[in-house]
């Protein structure tokens, strides 16, 4: 696939606003590795090759193990995930997909078992901003990896 259009070249402030949520995430309670386990699980609902890419690669460079990186997908069936972690991932799902009802109180009172007024606040703008980026990412076809080729150093002539 080519990418459509860059959005750093052409309206960079654009995702200066997007940054600014990231920013806000970066310092919010959540646990880091609960906000990427839900970024990677919202990516692949929407179908963000570029974000599912790059949050697999986060979190495996932050020591996620494999069994339960390769396990979002199924995260109801696999042992790897806390009640905690469940409760986010649930709640990724069912605000990602968002049916006519929302989240269901279900799984939102086993959220509000988990976590606090403030991280729940979070938990929520989380999903709205990789679903906004997902959007983004999607329809101008951002290649995957290319963050992490563009990072690494330069291969030697030969």
């Amino acid at each position: 696939m080519t990418e459509r259009l860059s959005m750093q070249d052409v309206d960079p402030a654009a995702l200066k606003a997007m940054y600014g949520l990231e920013g806000y995430l970066a310092r919010c309670p959540v646990p880091r590795r609960t906000l990427h386990l839900m970024k990677l699980r919202a990516s692949q609902i929407n179908g963000c090759a570029f974000c599912t890419d790059m949050h697999a690669h986060e979190l495996k460079a932050e020591g996620e193990s494999d069994e339960r990186l390769f396990s979002v997908v199924t995260w109801r069936e696999a042992p790897w995930f806390t009640p905690e972690e469940r409760a986010a991932l649930a709640l990724t799902e069912e605000a990602t997909r968002m049916g006519p009802g929302g989240v269901s109180d279900e799984t939102w009172a086993e959220a509000e078992r988990h976590y606090s007024p403030s991280e729940l606040a979070a938990l929520v703008t989380a999903i709205a901003t990789i679903t906004a980026w997902n959007v983004l990412n999607v329809a101008v076809r951002t290649t995957p990896g290319m963050l992490r080729r563009a990072a690494a150093p330069a291969a030697a002539p030969a």
